[in-house]
């Protein structure tokens, strides 16, 4: 699919994410990861498009047409910048994109409730190393009844990263080998 589908949208990723200061490679990887490079992908939830927005989303990024390829990178750009102001500063530098996509797949309240977990447990709430050993438990009642936000499918924030890492090395390692 790199070689049949990304051409159609590469342009259009490299141009939105010096605009978001996000590399071009990772929007990529985060929108095969959402759709495989498919404008018109719709899921059971009512997401969207290339980046999968929710609607409300998609309205809150000025985003009226979901399935337009431009609009949803825009509008998934824009979010995960967004999402990546709103980490805390004690966040490792090399960490806050992890912490970022993880709001932008899980939503920004269950990120929080994983970063009093880890304190909780006695782990570091900044660092991705130990959030994605806690995230998992807010799928536990014995842990989520106590946090705010709630029950999260804690595991799909940590497999959505790792297959994001995983297809953006691949892009990598594409682009480099020809």
């Amino acid at each position: 699919r790199i070689k049949t589908r990304l051409p159609k949208y590469e342009s259009a990723f490299r141009e939105v994410s010096e605009q978001y200061q996000v590399p071009w490679t990772l929007l990529a990887a985060q929108s095969y990861q959402e759709s495989h490079w498919n404008a018109g992908a719709r899921s059971h939830t009512g997401v969207r498009g290339l980046m999968m927005l929710t609607q409300t989303t998609a309205k809150a990024m000025g985003i009226k047409k979901r399935t337009d390829p431009m609009q949803s990178i825009k509008g998934g750009a824009k979010y995960l910048s967004k999402m990546l102001k709103r980490v805390p500063e004690d966040v490792a530098a090399e960490d806050r994109i992890w912490f970022a996509l993880a709001a932008y797949n899980v939503g920004f309240g269950h990120l929080l409730d994983a970063r009093k977990l880890a304190r909780d447990l006695g782990k570091s709430p900044s660092t991705w190393h130990d959030i994605k050993e806690v995230f998992p438990l807010l799928s536990h009642k014995k842990y989520y009844k106590k946090l705010k936000y709630g029950y999260a499918r804690g595991s799909e924030p940590v497999k959505y990263i790792d297959r994001i890492r995983y297809y953006q090395d691949v892009l990598v390692n594409a682009l480099v080998t020809g």
